[in-house]
């Protein structure tokens, strides 16, 4: 099937020159992937005057590979910006429903307000459990993806994004944190919410009006009410799950347990983290290999070739396009761009990730054998890597290890636009294949 209707339905036409490329404007989604290479070619380092934090400042899209490691290597150089919300909460009242902080930002100030902190946090408090400790979960994870699977393994077609790449990271992060799968429909309106400037913000910040972040943050006073609740009865009755953890651990930068409040910032930060990247992975990777069904064919016969797969296909379909997220506290060269000293910077991982100087002349094409795919930007690098890229792997593993022994081909079904939904992240509204069942 043709994959090209979202271009003719899109409100924004194709970029052909420089003049025609605007990342944020409705209908960019659309055309991310014509736009990145003529701005690597004709404009690597984006001017976006008046649009950074402070009056007066401007922000700058980078979107060269170096330029963007460069930046997320280095904390002290480059702050992150949430450090600068997190200095203007301090003050905020957290009780105070007006205040529009979210219990994230409320634990960041006294949890990870610092490069050695935020290190022992994801060291301490997150890394046993979507980190490197994320390996205990492989038979539950297994068996979701089984039971995924069950649901529609003998009709021939899915609609792969909610009957499949969807439930999946949510299940998954339910069973982790230790809430009820019965509770999911619930846990997921309150996803969405903590997820809404990423959709449906505007520009290259994703500002929301504040009528809109005064309904988001409605929303998710239930959230926070709702781990509360969760969280005195772990401290009341254990349970092997995170939530039971983080009531009894000590955190070692505090030398102290962590108070109720700052435990519903952890779980807020793996909710937020631990859905929207693997939804988006898998759905593009079924994507690309409806594509190039001669990888399809590669990955059936060697399946040792998995991991290399979803690498990349994190590095050619980033899930997280880029985000305005680190300043610089000095002024700065990017490519012959003099960048003044309290810009914004916005990071473009996507074009990052296929940056023909880092991954050669075909940074478009999928490579199983490329080199050192794994350093790809999706995650980010330095004292910041997403801490959920642990669990984020292992799922992608798992659901393909499993779909290739269950199915013997897949290729797109009827029905498809293939629009994308608004915001920065790539993501189209649903997604319909056919597949052969393996016999």
């Amino acid at each position: 099937m043709n994959k090209l209707p979202n271009q003719d339905l899109s409100v924004m036409k194709c970029p052909r020159t420089l003049e025609d490329v605007d990342l944020f404007s409705p209908g960019a989604q659309e055309h991310w992937y014509d736009a990145y290479p003529i701005l690597h070619a004709e404009s690597p380092v984006v001017r976006l005057p008046g649009e950074g934090l402070f009056p007066g400042s401007d922000a700058y899209i980078l979107t060269k590979y170096a330029d963007i490691a460069r930046v997320v290597k280095d904390w002290e150089r480059y702050p992150p910006t949430l450090s600068l919300f997190v200095e203007q909460a301090a003050d905020v009242d957290e009780n105070d429903p007006g205040a529009l902080v979210n219990a994230m930002q409320i634990s960041i100030r006294t949890l990870r307000p610092n490069p050695e902190m935020w290190r022992a946090h994801r060291q301490e408090l997150t890394d046993p459990w979507v980190g490197p400790g994320a390996v205990r979960h492989t038979e539950m994870i297994t068996k979701l993806v089984d039971d995924l699977i069950d649901k529609w393994i003998d009709r021939g077609e899915v609609e792969f994004i909610h009957e499949f790449a969807r439930p999946l990271p949510q299940m998954v992060m339910a069973n982790v944190l230790g809430f009820p799968l019965e509770d999911l429909e619930q846990q997921a309106k309150w996803g969405n919410a903590q997820v809404k400037s990423f959709v449906y913000g505007r520009g290259h910040n994703n500002k929301l009006t504040q009528e809109e972040m005064e309904e988001q943050f409605a929303i998710l006073a239930g959230f926070n009410e709702y781990v509360l609740d969760k969280v005195k009865e772990r401290r009341k009755n254990p349970k092997e799950d995170m939530i039971t953890f983080l009531t009894d651990v000590t955190y070692s930068p505090l030398d102290r347990k962590l108070t109720d409040m700052e435990i519903v910032g952890v779980v807020y930060a793996m909710v937020i983290g631990g859905l929207e990247t693997t939804q988006y992975a898998l759905e593009e990777q079924a994507q690309l290999l409806c594509e190039n069904p001669d990888t399809w064919d590669a990955l059936k016969a060697d399946r040792s070739k998995l991991r290399h797969f979803t690498e990349e296909g994190m590095r050619l379909r980033s899930p997280t396009q880029g985000l305005s997220t680190r300043l610089t506290s000095q002024d700065e060269d990017f490519q012959g761009v003099t960048v003044p000293k309290g810009s914004l910077l916005h990071l473009r991982w996507a074009a990052g990730n296929v940056d023909p100087e880092e991954w050669g002349e075909c940074p478009m094409e999928i490579d199983l054998n490329r080199k050192g795919v794994a350093r790809h930007l999706t995650f980010s690098q330095g004292p910041r890597v997403c801490p959920g890229a642990g669990i984020s792997r292992l799922e992608q593993m798992i659901a393909w290890q499993r779909l290739f022994e269950r199915l013997d081909k897949i290729e797109y079904g009827d029905g498809n636009t293939f629009l994308h939904q608004p915001g920065i992240m790539l993501g189209t509204f649903n997604l319909h294949l056919k597949f052969q069942k393996a016999v």
